[in-house]
């Protein structure tokens, strides 16, 4: 087990790190030697997930097609890279080459006219650099649809940049005037032809990726990107001084009129959070799914941390292919102990039982929906004959994850927090039987309480939203990790804070049912981010057909309940350190 645990740790180090700064000894080639390229994907530029494979389309075929093998995290990007037609030897300069010439038939043709009119784009990889371009262009100059006019771009013209025996830098262009009409149903003769510049730069080959990182540090992008910091740290400052002062004199009133009514009178009747002393630390209903959700949001708040580290660290550079998803699926499986401790030791607390189904639920709270929403997705691929659905061999290597290092770490981790025997720390005996809870007004209710919790940290990040979506969700490349990970920090205090202050508000209107209460209101910004997802899908973004909206709105269902469950973890914690707090500076019987 610990070899199995040690192995798949180590994949992901070297395979992460290998491809962040790549060895001196290799991407080094001698004037002829052929550099290596390959073709990855085609697919709607405004849909980034629906991709095909590239000869899905009818492109000349090179007369060696070879498969090129690949990690993990490559083969969920979507990524199927195969041999390309083109031969682009180090330093050797060609001029119109004809790849191949060959008659396009009726099918071919209609085949190419469709992926013009939706924007088709082409991927490719040369010695490890992207490069991309359109396969062909529309000409609308007629007013109605049925006048526009189709064209295939059939010479590529490549710019390539060399330092020394490195290539550095690589552009693609399609001539405008090398066309193949594709607007009638005829069958087509076409020659395709490329075209090779090589030229020299002073760049060092260590520097190579800084162009991919450098558009989103392009001073508009930065000036934007603080103006978003600012925004939450004035709102962070303006609520938690606002709240603080609130809290702190009203807290002090309740002490010192606590304190008075002890001394004066014994017997007087209590009003207010410390009239609920015998029932506010009462245990929840539903304890075991309680305890589930806090163990796997704590889980998925580590995750969180570790791939900040990552990012942090530079393993996240642009196009380092895979190296995002091979992070999250060995992480997740690594910290799986740390779900299982966290619920069944706090279930344990909470004075339950049956650990082996709160075990059960702890694996399935968040892994469940997660592998149905996966299960139709994965099969709306299929159906769609995308490169976004599995190959079977890569669904056999998650499953064998999730059974030899996923499972066994989480009832290790559930063992422990099993045999642990701490007890629930309650300043206050709780009584017999439950007070009733007086009727309180519809704004005090869960609902408009969640709506409130979530708006405030919602707003502190919303800003920062769209730059994510438009990296994940398009094209644009985001790499100012550290921006990020101070705008994730502010979000966590204004939901700490804000659930705070709703918990004493419950508590001074004499609701002790705080326990759901917080964690509710504390994941409630998941849901606000769910409805930006409507927001930048139909406003912000041209994305559309069935199979990209369902990937969309399938897998950002999934990330806003992870961040439901981790931000209720935290909203959760903070309200409990606070209560706890409280209720020891009282006396109560």
């Amino acid at each position: 087990m610990k070899s199995l645990l040690f192995f798949l740790f180590f994949t992901f180090i070297t395979s992460s790190f290998s491809t962040v700064r790549s060895d001196p000894s290799d991407h080094r080639y001698k004037a002829g030697d052929l550099v290596p390229l390959y073709a990855n994907k085609v697919g709607p530029f405004h849909n980034p997930s629906e991709t095909y494979r590239y000869f899905d389309l009818p492109f000349c075929l090179p007369g060696d097609l070879k498969e090129k093998k690949e990690a993990l995290g490559e083969v969920l990007n979507g990524d199927r890279l195969v041999s390309a037609p083109y031969k682009l030897e180090f330093q050797r300069d060609k001029e119109s080459l004809t790849v191949c010439k060959k008659t396009l038939k009726k099918e071919d043709v209609a085949l190419f006219r469709s992926a013009v009119r939706k924007d088709y784009y082409f991927q490719m990889y040369y010695d490890d650099l992207p490069i991309w371009g359109f396969i062909g262009k529309v000409d609308k100059d007629g007013k109605d649809p049925s006048d526009y006019k189709y064209y295939l771009y059939k010479h590529i013209h490549f710019d390539i940049f060399y330092n020394k025996d490195h290539v550095i830098e690589i552009n693609v262009q399609t001539d405008p005037n090398a066309l193949v009409d594709l607007t009638e149903d005829n069958e087509v003769d076409v020659e395709f032809l490329y075209t090779v510049k090589w030229k020299e730069t002073n760049t060092p080959f260590d520097k190579r990726m800084d162009k991919y990182s450098q558009s989103s540090s392009q001073p508009h992008h930065l000036e934007i990107h603080w103006f978003s910091i600012i925004n939450s740290c004035v709102t962070v400052l303006l609520l938690t001084g606002f709240l603080a002062t609130i809290l702190m004199r009203v807290l002090k009133n309740d002490f010192v009129k606590y304190a008075h009514d002890e001394e004066s009178v014994e017997d007087q009747e209590e009003t207010g959070w410390k009239y609920i002393h015998g029932d506010v630390f009462r245990f929840p209903k539903y304890k075991s799914i309680f305890a589930a959700a806090l163990g796997s949001g704590t889980q998925l708040f580590t995750l969180t941390i570790f791939i900040f580290i990552l990012a942090l660290v530079g393993v996240f550079y642009p196009y380092n292919r895979g190296a995002l998803f091979t992070a999250l699926v060995v992480i997740y499986a690594l910290t799986s102990g740390i779900a299982g401790y966290t619920a069944t030791s706090f279930y344990s607390q909470l004075e339950g039982t049956n650990w082996v189904r709160n075990l059960l639920l702890t694996g399935c709270i968040f892994c469940g929906p997660l592998f149905l929403t996966f299960c139709f997705l994965n099969t709306v691929a299929i159906t769609y004959n995308a490169t976004a659905a599995l190959p079977f061999g890569t669904i056999v290597v998650i499953v064998l994850i999730w059974t030899l290092v996923t499972s066994p770490l989480l009832v290790l981790g559930g063992i422990a927090g099993k045999n642990s025997k701490a007890e629930f720390q309650a300043p206050c005996r709780t009584t017999k039987y439950p007070r009733e809870i007086p009727p309180l007004p519809w704004y005090r209710r869960t609902i408009p309480q969640m709506a409130m919790a979530g708006f405030l940290p919602f707003s502190a990040i919303y800003i920062e939203l769209y730059y994510i979506f438009a990296s994940v969700w398009g094209h644009r490349i985001y790499t100012i990790y550290s921006i990020l990970f101070i705008v994730f920090i502010i979000l966590l205090i204004v939901t700490a804070f804000i659930t705070v202050a709703l918990t004493y508000f419950q508590l001074a209107a004499e609701d002790h049912e705080w326990w759901w209460r917080s964690f509710l209101c504390g994941g409630s910004t998941g849901l606000f981010i769910y409805a930006y997802c409507l927001y930048y899908y139909y406003a912000r973004s041209d994305m559309s057909g069935f199979m990209q909206t369902s990937f969309f709105f399938g897998y950002m269902a999934c990330i806003c309940y992870g961040f439901f469950l981790m931000l209720g973890t935290v909203g959760f914690r903070a309200a409990l350190l606070f209560v706890r707090h409280i209720y020891r500076s009282i006396k109560c019987e």
